[in-house]
């Protein structure tokens, strides 16, 4: 339409269908091309596309078992309709969007902005008498369509209309009064509700209760078809019933009002509820068994709180109306058998695998002779089927069902389903019902509901917002040209593509940098915690993609320095038994991998699912702990040579080995590029890292070892801590004297002296159990009860500058403690002022005067250090 004008009708079925196959041929390929690019692990010789033709033919055997038990029917029934795409949609392609007062909203196909945000007041006339009975609505040209007003049996005001009629305004009709409780609620408006069952979901339930007529006032085109508003636009038709009520006398009053209506969510029209002929599934006990797998926990949803969700939908489920007046799609396997012998019948259809199928179950049905039968004529539905009826038979029609097929066997039913939670009963209810109902099992045993991915600002994700991310713009970058382009090409109105593109400068001015598919999994997998919706920031994608070029340089420095062009490993792994034989630092950095494993395990465990707990742990390792201290801490021991090098030398590539392989189902690029760089990776029997065993736990976890090591890092933290504070850098190297009261303590920090002065920067380490040989000239912080820290400060600070900044602050914490003090001595402090200040005011005094005798103590040895 955009590029030639035409429309699907003006090409003819044939021909459109032969452009879509060549759209589908030239554009599909993107999402494969995506999927392959983020590195998911799939098996691509079982690509499958549901239009193909062995799954086209599970479809056609899915309706025809359905209609031959007895579970489709064709009937007239409401349906969602687009005017603009001429076609019935689900209800999942109807969005519904909130109606200011007074609102006019613009709609394909319709050059005026059509009057909403109003609800109009009308008068109906008795049929014996002046009375009348006064009915709100906010669409007035389906009064043309009315066939009845109810009212509450409870209602005092209408007690004496029970059993009346009313005039219609423009029908030569009279329509009665009915009284019904479930549809009015007599404390809204007027208490007098008028019945469209033709154009109501609501009026169409109460005409039934009724039996009400069901009139249709507007075409599939959205035009009248009742006079004395015939051929008139729904809308215009709109304004012209307004005017000639007023001109009756018969409106009382326009109101503005605020409401909600359904729009098709790929035009924009406003949807009308329309009845027509469509194939309906009765999914009644269907969805009584898909009930019951999810309540005796043989079907696990997660997280849980999807459960009451799927108990209201399916425990209230209704029959699924599956034909969709399109032609691309499955086209419906039902023939309508025209000719003189089944004029008489009420359901002239057949359903039929195919022609030579359908003939015999004609004969059948209507008892036709061989001469009868070649006298109707077959004519197949031109409808196509609800895209979800395909996709509900994925699971199995992939496999070749209906056949007894090896795959069958072999990967039916699998273990489990993941996808979006906004289709729960699109999608993931239909291909359990579908396939208790075929195979008589579930589909799967466990269902994950990821959250939905939307921008930054928690917006979805869409083209007229300029918002949409491509995953190939953030692994290869994208231009804010770019981003403008694909706005562009789309069937968006020019004034939508202005409003995208200026959100897309603000959002993006400078475009989107280059992340890498690494970074962009990694970073997913962190934001996906239990229900919450992703606001996808890309400045926290680029952040992991640092995070990758971290572990590529650590990775390069490792194979190049630490280990060396002439290194040979001697020990290719570790389990608990060799404990005793490694240093300390070595006991530690296994005994934090198996922590760390332990959390990605439980984080990608069945029923856990917490993906940011495994991104957390394995980040921590490779930053905090391999990086930040095991690396560091090898350094001195690799330079220095000996017996201890290779040892060091084996631990820190197994170590690396492990993590990589850990990392590896989150970051799969850098992990297999840089595992194939290692010295020993031909050791193992896979040809690809992801082919290799996942790391397991070898009992290296240990609570002593840990808490030996936390001692030594608090120190350092102090360490560092104190430098800092004094301005010092790495360049500045003092020496420090560690006082400890536990012998115990004091022997580890002697024997491991060389971590705090490596990973510190700083010069001598010394231990000693108290202060006497302490030279003058330090400086003191205290790590934990029983460890404190003095530091050389002289000739590494200024103390004039020091004792300026000590007073300083001291002056600050005495005015504190002033106005603090003063608070406390006004009279009847105690009466006054309730207990639990009084405690609060008691414990800050404290606090401040012992924060002041710690400085005062600090400025005194200062001040000896000039």
């Amino acid at each position: 339409m955009k590029e030639e004008g035409k429309s699907r009708q003006d090409l003819g079925r044939e021909e459109f269908l032969k452009r879509v196959w060549d759209f589908k041929e030239n554009h599909a390929g993107m999402i494969t091309k995506q999927l392959r690019e983020i590195g998911l692990s799939l098996d691509w010789s079982r690509e499958h596309f549901t239009m193909d033709s062995h799954c086209a033919g599970a479809v056609i055997e899915a309706f025809v078992k359905l209609h031959e038990d007895g579970l489709i029917h064709r009937s007239t029934r409401l349906v969602n309709w687009c005017c603009a795409l001429q076609s019935a949609i689900s209800d999942l392609e109807v969005e519904f969007e909130d109606v200011p007062k007074n609102a006019k909203l613009t709609i394909p196909g319709y050059a005026k902005k059509v009057d909403m945000g109003v609800l109009t007041h009308v008068a109906y006339k008795l049929e014996d008498s002046d009375d009348e009975l006064i009915i709100a609505t906010t669409r007035p040209e389906t009064l043309l369509g009315d066939t009845a007003v109810a009212v509450h049996p409870d209602d005092e005001r209408y007690k004496k209309f029970h059993g009346k009629r009313l005039k219609c305004p423009f029908r030569d009709d009279l329509i009665p009064i009915v009284l019904d409780s479930t549809l009015v609620d007599m404390n809204f408006g007027t208490g007098a509700v008028k019945i469209t069952p033709a154009h109501d979901p609501n009026d169409f339930e109460a005409g039934a209760r009724h039996n009400l007529p069901q009139l249709t006032m507007m075409d599939l085109k959205g035009y009248v078809t009742m006079e004395p508003f015939k051929g008139m636009h729904r809308f215009d038709c709109r304004k012209e019933i307004v005017k000639q009520l007023e001109s009756k006398g018969l409106l009382r009053e326009i109101q503005p009002y605020e409401y909600r209506v359904g729009r098709c969510s790929r035009t924009g029209d406003i949807v009308e509820p329309l009845l027509m002929p469509q194939w309906f599934v009765d999914c009644t006990e269907m969805a009584r068994l898909s009930v019951e797998a999810v309540r005796n926990k043989e079907l696990r949803l997660f997280p849980t709180s999807h459960e009451s969700v799927w108990f209201h939908w399916l425990e209230n489920i209704k029959p699924w109306c599956v034909s969709r007046q399109l032609w691309w799609g499955h086209r419906i396997p039902a023939y309508k058998v025209i000719g003189k012998v089944t004029e008489s019948h009420d359901d002239p259809w057949v359903v039929a695998r195919d022609m030579d199928e359908a003939k015999a179950k004609a004969k059948a049905k209507f008892n036709l002779s061989d001469e009868d039968l070649n006298s109707v004529e077959f004519d197949q539905d031109p409808d196509v089927l609800d895209t979800w009826f395909s996709s509900a038979l994925w699971p199995f029609s992939t496999l070749k069902w209906p056949q007894e097929s090896e795959d069958m066997k072999n990967f039916f039913p699998t273990s489990l389903m993941e996808t979006g939670h906004d289709i729960i009963f699109f999608w993931v209810a239909r291909m359990v019902m579908t396939s208790l109902h075929f195979t008589g099992q579930l589909p799967f045993k466990e269902v994950f509901f990821h959250a939905m991915v939307r921008d930054k600002n928690g917006e979805k994700m869409s083209k007229s917002k300029g918002n949409v991310i491509d995953p190939l713009f953030i692994k290869y970058g994208a231009s804010l040209e770019d981003l403008h382009n694909t706005v562009r090409v789309g069937n968006l109105s020019e004034k939508e593509v202005d409003k995208a593109i200026k959100q897309q400068k603000e959002a993006f001015p400078e475009g989107i940098p280059q992340c890498g598919s690494d970074a962009l999994r990694f970073g997913l997998l962190s934001y996906t915690q239990s229900g919450r919706s992703v606001n996808l920031d890309v400045s926290r994608i680029v952040g992991y993609r640092q995070f990758c070029n971290k572990i590529w340089n650590v990775v390069r420095y490792i194979l190049f320095h630490a280990l060396g062009e002439q290194y040979k490993p001697v020990k290719q792994n570790f389990d608990a038994n060799d404990a005793a034989g490694l240093p300390l630092e070595c006991r530690w950095i296994f005994s934090r991998f198996d922590a760390a494993l332990e959390e990605v395990e439980r984080g990608m465990s069945e029923g856990q699912y917490d993906f940011a707990l495994t991104t957390t742990a394995v980040y921590r390792f490779w930053l905090y702990e391999l990086c930040d201290v095991f690396l560091e801490l090898t350094k001195p021991t690799i330079q220095q040579g000996g017996e201890k090098k290779q040892l060091v030398q084996d631990v820190l590539l197994c170590v690396v080995e492990k993590a990589l392989r850990l990392l590896h189902p989150m970051m799969p690029f850098v992990t297999e590029e840089l595992w194939h760089r290692l010295p020993h990776y031909e050791t193992f029997d896979s040809k690809s890292i992801m082919l290799s065993p996942f790391p397991q736990s070898a009992g290296w976890k240990n609570d002593a070892v840990e808490e030996e090591m936390d001692l030594i890092k608090d120190i350092v933290h102090n360490v560092r801590s104190s430098k800092a504070s004094y301005n010092l850098t790495n360049k500045h190297r003092p020496d420090i004297w560690v006082v400890v009261d536990s012998p115990k303590s004091r022997e580890l920090l002697e024997r491991e002296s060389f971590m705090i002065s490596t990973l510190g920067v700083i010069n001598n380490v010394t231990v000693l159990a108290d202060e006497s040989t302490i030279p003058s000239g330090c400086g003191f912080s205290l790590v934990t009860k029983g460890v404190g820290v003095h530091m050389m400060l002289v000739g590494f600070i200024d103390v004039d500058k020091e004792v300026a900044k000590l007073e300083k602050q001291i002056a600050g914490l005495t005015k504190q403690l002033e106005g603090l003090k003063k608070k406390m001595s006004i009279p009847d402090y105690e009466k006054k002022v309730p207990q639990e200040v009084r405690n609060a005011n008691t414990e800050k005094l404290q606090g401040l005067e012992a924060e002041q005798a710690q400085l005062r103590d600090g400025l005194e040895k200062m001040k000896k250090m000039k």
